[in-house]
């Protein structure tokens, strides 16, 4: 398991005003900015404040009841994202309508609720559509859907919960030597492809960041982290392919966290009576999933945030 005290470890090189506007100076000749200089000074302390706020609500995440546990990650990841935000959009904010949150959740009815038949739906502009643009390149999210179902079956730790309590695997196990990736049988079966045909799908999937040569998948770099669709166990530190291809399915697993834990903080605020029951009587299998992704949430997104803020260095 990760430790969540590794990650603040690293992401505590930043808390230095003198190392956070030498990154973000970096960061910012990267994107051609003229005034790297005065801006990078500017946002030193901002930057800083972020990641330490953040590691503020995650860490009493860690010691308080399931029950509050959403709200504090939620917003705890909020802010660490803006930190991100910062390294790539010097000027933010630039207006309020990127401080929304940019998802809105709907009415949940009182009867046969089901968190994983659950949807939430993408704003035109916030937070979310803003650093999905910015971070990750992703562009025309607006009224998308997503169910928590395929939102939570992207995320390969989770695949072990799915197991147990469905019978129903999420993720097929990819083996990694070096630079190639190997694939079970399997998985050709599942998706109806030839061996060929499922590499020209990835290698189109990820915008050509894995590549064919000799008739094997290769990635074209070091890797660090996930290429969407393919995932990575930070528990196993194995990659994976999800079997369900969804919308999600080539979404950043930061965005999926983002979406999830939005929805879960929105129920653990405004639906009391059935969050609460949810968790005193522990009436459904809504409950061992929420509560085995909140356990995955105290480490996993801030070693998103680690991982892509590491990865400008």
């Amino acid at each position: 398991m990760i430790s969540p005290l590794s990650v603040w470890e690293s992401l505590s090189c930043f808390h230095s005003a003198e190392m956070a506007q030498k990154y973000l100076k970096k960061c910012y000749q990267k994107i051609s900015l003229n005034e790297a200089d005065v801006q990078s000074y500017n946002n030193c302390y901002p930057f800083i404040y972020y990641l330490e706020q953040g590691e503020l609500y995650f860490k009493q995440a860690l010691a308080t009841p399931l029950s509050i546990q959403p709200i504090l990650l939620f917003y705890g990841y909020i802010h660490l994202i803006k930190a991100c935000i910062l390294t790539i959009d010097p000027f933010y904010p630039q207006n309020t309508s990127v401080l929304a949150h940019g998802v809105t959740s709907r009415k949940r009815k009182k009867q046969q609720y089901n968190f994983l038949k659950d949807e939430i739906k993408i704003q035109k502009n916030g937070l979310l559509s803003h650093f999905a643009q910015e971070m990750f390149h992703v562009k025309h999210l607006e009224a998308e859907k997503f169910q928590m179902d395929e939102l939570l079956s992207q995320i390969p730790e989770m695949n072990d919960t799915f197991k147990l309590i469905f019978n129903r695997r999420t993720h097929f196990p990819l083996s990694l030597n070096g630079q190639i990736l190997s694939f079970p049988v399997e998985i050709l079966h599942h998706y109806h492809m030839s061996e060929e045909r499922l590499y020209q799908f990835l290698k189109e999937k990820t915008e050509n960041r894995v590549d064919v040569q000799n008739g094997q998948l290769s990635f074209q770099d070091a890797v660090y982290g996930e290429i969407p669709p393919i995932r990575l166990n930070n528990k196993t530190s194995q990659y994976s392919l999800p079997c369900d291809r969804t919308q999600a399915y080539t979404l950043p697993e930061p965005i999926i966290h983002y979406l999830l834990l939005y929805n879960l903080s929105m129920i653990a605020r405004y639906e009391t009576e059935w969050w609460s029951e949810l968790l005193k009587s522990n009436s459904s299998d809504d409950y061992p999933i929420i509560k085995n992704f909140l356990y995955l949430s105290l480490e996993k997104p801030p070693a998103l945030i680690k991982d892509y803020l590491l990865s400008n260095l």
